[in-house]
């Protein structure tokens, strides 16, 4: 007997010897549901989606963004043809894992800074919130 990529331990000529009927009937089946119930059931989940809020602050950025927010601005100038946002990411990401710790160090002490100041944001974001 083969064993099949998952590791089930079935081969093919073993599934395939099994009647399609046979198959379904040993699955459950759901009872059925009416068009207004399903509609009542997607308001209801719309309703339970809190609204975001646009006063709240961003996220910062991590090290990787900002490094990239640089390496866009050079990579521009020397592949002028490139278009695809892809290729950027692609080049930007390369390199990024081909740098030291040195060479990410002034990237994180950017956005360790972008952190704190995500941070003071947040504190009266929250405190405007309460009040």
């Amino acid at each position: 007997m083969m064993k099949s990529a998952r590791g089930k331990g079935t081969s093919k000529a073993t599934k395939e010897a099994v009647p399609v009927d046979d198959r379904k009937a040993s699955k459950r089946k759901a009872a059925p549901v009416s068009v207004a119930d399903k509609g009542d059931k997607q308001r209801a989940r719309k309703d339970k989606k809190a609204k975001k809020d646009p006063n709240k602050p961003k996220r910062p950025p991590t090290a990787f963004f900002v490094f990239l927010e640089e390496f866009r601005k050079t990579f521009k100038k020397e592949n002028p043809n490139a278009n695809a946002v892809s290729a950027v990411g692609k080049a930007g990401g390369q390199k990024w894992r081909e740098m030291s710790a040195a060479e990410k160090a002034p990237y994180e002490a950017k956005a360790g800074k972008k952190k704190d100041e995500y941070g003071k944001l947040m504190d009266a974001y929250n405190n405007k919130k309460i009040l």
